[in-house]
């Protein structure tokens, strides 16, 4: 098997399905939760861009670069403000 029990239950749920939830991961990384962004491309990739091609394959694929963007950019924001805190976070305490 090998198979985390999430990818097996992806996997029988209907294409049309997979959109429905992958749109919702999607939006809900705008609610200020890109973990959410994280989990869309951890779980929709093999069905964006590895399957063979299927009707709500297009959707799925633009859902996921966009969630990707959406981490990427996160990532570089907190990365930027980390950086800055701790460079400066001393003076700050004064």
């Amino acid at each position: 098997q090998g198979h985390c029990a999430f990818t097996m239950n992806l996997e029988r749920l209907p294409n049309e399905e997979k959109l429905t939830l992958c749109r919702k991961y999607y939006l809900g990384g705008f609610a200020l939760l890109p973990f959410l962004w994280f989990v869309n491309v951890v779980w929709f990739f093999k069905e964006a861009f590895i399957k063979p091609p299927f009707t709500e394959q297009t959707q799925i694929k633009s859902y996921v670069k966009r969630s990707a963007l959406g981490l990427l950019f996160w990532v570089s924001v907190l990365t930027t403000w980390i950086t800055i805190y701790q460079h400066f976070r001393a003076q700050w305490g004064e």
